[in-house]
């Protein structure tokens, strides 16, 4: 692909998301190097979360040649003042609209398999609450409600609830979730802030389904949950567990897209 064959990535870690990755550079013309050719590298795609603590960061930091650039997702503010202090570029490539949207859809897909695997009950008619309506929150909505369940979103911005009108489903006020809980035994919860705790949870159908995708600590209280009988799974980082293969095609585009914005691949 023309000057991009004078162009080589170090892709770093063996996971799957990450092998992924490395095959769809290859497929564009790049060559993908391994963490022990680092120092050939003109860009280094780092695995995900980011973080200075990880082993041997500093290590590979001090390896890599002069001038290249990095990228990782959810890099620390530790991490990225290690890069400043090697002179290596650092950029977060989950800061990407692209990619944010892009992996929506699997965890959609992780979502709704962990609603099968965790129920005795067809999703095809069957009542679910989701909680927020941003982009992952649509992305299920949207796709349970293309299996035939009954979806009702509970957002607090009036937009997002006439959204989710817009797009065929039920809508409520998130401050009344108190009062409709209880005709809900799955729900879907996309909030990063506390929103189902133990008066909520308890309002809940006995053996109830709660599925929290949101970002760590999550919106619900796991210990009340137990306590109640409710069965409440924390779904973190479900594109890299549930389709690691299109997760990490994802991330590779979104870097290319990073990188032909500045001008260093045409």
């Amino acid at each position: 692909m023309g000057e991009n064959t004078k162009k080589v990535f170090a892709v770093i870690g063996d996971d799957a998301r990450q092998l992924a990755a490395a095959d769809y550079l290859r497929a564009q013309g790049f060559e993908a190097l391994g963490a022990e050719d680092v120092y050939k590298a003109d860009y280094v795609l780092l695995p995900m979360p980011m973080s200075a603590d990880r082993a041997g960061f500093a290590r590979l930091l001090r390896a890599a040649k002069p001038g290249a650039l990095a990228f990782g997702g959810k890099v620390s503010a530790q991490a990225k003042a290690a890069a400043d202090a090697a002179h290596i570029g650092l950029e977060d490539y989950l800061e990407r609209e692209e990619l944010a949207q892009l992996n929506a859809i699997p965890t959609a897909e992780g979502c709704i398999a962990l609603i099968l695997q965790n129920r005795r009950r067809t999703i095809w008619r069957s009542p679910v609450l989701v909680l927020g309506y941003g982009r992952c929150a649509q992305s299920v909505a949207r796709r349970l409600a293309a299996l035939d369940a009954q979806v009702t979103v509970a957002a607090r911005k009036h937009g997002q609830q006439a959204m989710a009108m817009s797009h065929g489903l039920a809508a409520v006020p998130l401050g009344e979730l108190l009062a409709v809980l209880p005709g809900f035994d799955v729900v879907v919860n996309t909030i990063p802030a506390p929103v189902l705790g133990e008066r909520e949870l308890a309002a809940m159908p006995g053996g109830s389904l709660v599925v929290d995708l949101a970002s760590l600590p999550g919106g619900t209280d796991f210990e009340a949950a137990r306590e109640l009988g409710v069965n409440a799974i924390h779904a973190l980082s479900l594109p890299a567990r549930c389709a690691p293969v299109t997760a990490g095609e994802f991330v590779a585009r979104a870097v290319l897209a990073m990188l032909q914005e500045r001008g260093e691949v045409f």
